[in-house]
């Protein structure tokens, strides 16, 4: 059920009953954008998040039939250095799992932490600037983050596309609270991330924000100084930005 939407700067945002609602929603949203999109372009270009927050909307998505996969061209937005290849911790396999691997897109720009990190992060940031970024589905870590810009490292004028970054210890704590990992020492120190005007020169963005553990995020993202302390606060300067919560991450 959809209890209510308001805006605070440029930012929509949309309070809905539960994960399940709050997913249908984002998802019916960003599938009438692709089509009509698509009525006036060949192809769509497309950034995903990957994180369990993201589940419902991705399932959603999957279920809107209308959506024509085989002309959007998808990236993700950030992967950790160093994992295994076939580790299923990789953000690129847990985005294989729920949806890249479930539809036939154009194609699927993956990022590879195991191979040098400043020549993927050349090879990547040449890739989203060849073309506009038309959509960005993305979520907020419980440090305020976007992508994988901590507080530490984010910068809201950042000259790169995409950088290497150090992750803070909250953030590295939230994928073990997450259960991506059993404990803290085996997450990961360091990641590849697109920075925050890579992020912001999307089109439309798609803010996904479900859970309890978001509270305080959302909060300072709707109500705090537009400040690097919580870097989705930017968001609310994105002309075209809808975010989507839910009670417990709305805190209601």
């Amino acid at each position: 059920m959809h209890i209510k939407s308001d805006k605070v700067d440029q930012l929509n945002f949309h309070l809905f009953d539960n994960r399940e609602d709050m997913g249908k929603a984002a998802a019916k949203e960003v599938a009438n954008k692709i089509v009509t999109l698509l009525e006036r372009q060949e192809t769509v270009r497309m950034i995903f998040a990957a994180a369990p927050s993201q589940i419902e909307f991705l399932q959603a998505l999957l279920r809107e039939k209308e959506i024509e996969w085989e002309r959007i061209i998808a990236f993700h937005m950030d992967e950790y250095i160093g994992l295994e290849e076939a580790a299923s911790q990789r953000f690129s396999a847990f985005l294989k799992k729920h949806i890249f691997d479930k539809v036939p897109f154009k194609k699927v720009h993956l990022i590879d932490g195991s191979k040098d990190a400043l020549e993927e992060c050349q090879r990547y940031a040449e890739l989203i600037c060849a073309e506009p970024i038309d959509i960005i589905c993305l979520g907020i870590g419980e440090n305020g983050h976007i992508a994988f810009n901590d507080p530490p490292v984010a910068d809201f004028d950042d000259k790169e596309i995409m950088k290497i970054v150090e992750l803070d210890a909250s953030c590295r704590q939230q994928q073990v609270n997450d259960g991506c990992f059993d404990t803290f020492d085996k997450v990961p120190t360091h990641a590849l991330t697109l920075t925050i005007p890579a992020m912001m020169s999307g089109a439309f963005l798609y803010c996904i924000v479900p859970g309890a553990s978001k509270t305080t995020a959302v909060r300072e993202t709707l109500t705090g100084a537009i400040s690097t302390k919580c870097p989705a606060t930017i968001l609310r300067e994105h002309p075209n930005c809808n975010m989507y919560v839910d009670r417990d991450s709305y805190g209601v």
